[in-house]
């Protein structure tokens, strides 16, 4: 439940109709327990609203803020929670049994920038053919690439086969990026 639902579902003022709330001031002291007109001349003396928090409770429980300013509150809150779920995305790098020395730098060297860029890599060695009787070269690759950027990553998942690719997962390790700075 977002907070705009929970917003429109919060009765404020003239809506409150129960015989009897509990009642908590602007600065968080309880008031006791009255009647929804009386609080509300009191939060109106105050130039304030009388606003439902907690419905579901018996007595209902009230506070008497400034609704638009909460309102605002509520919305800033939501925000900066949904900027702390960041997606991780997964970038892949592919490899054969028989890639290059050079190609194999050069890969490397992408996957090292992935990972500084906050990216997961997935390596991949793809078989074709008759490669697949020899899994130990893919093996032998994914693990100069785990130890080639061993000093900024951890393994997620180690070398394991999936059909005709053996994989591994990197992930970047923060503390051994701090370490190294």
């Amino acid at each position: 439940m977002s907070s705009k639902d929970s917003n429109r579902e919060l009765r404020i003022n003239e809506q409150i109709r129960v015989p009897q709330i509990r009642v908590i001031d602007s600065d968080g002291t309880q008031l006791g327990i009255m009647s929804p007109r009386e609080a509300l001349r009191i939060a109106e003396s105050k130039g304030l609203d009388l606003v439902e928090i907690v419905p579901n409770a018996k007595p209902p429980v009230c506070k008497i803020i400034d609704y638009g300013k909460y309102k605002y509150e509520a919305q800033k809150k939501e925000k900066t929670q949904r900027k702390k779920q960041t997606v991780i995305e997964v970038k892949e790098i592919r490899f054969h049994p028989n890639t290059d020395e050079h190609d194999f730098e050069f890969k490397a060297r992408h996957c090292r920038q992935f990972l500084l860029d906050g990216y997961k890599v997935k390596a991949t060695v793809i078989y074709k053919g008759r490669e697949l009787i020899y899994p130990e070269k893919g093996e032998e690759i994914l693990n100069r690439l785990i130890e080639k950027v061993s000093d900024i990553a951890r393994v997620e998942s180690p070398p394991k086969f999936e059909g005709r690719a053996m994989t591994a997962i990197l992930i970047l390790d923060k503390s051994k990026v701090k370490k190294s700075n």
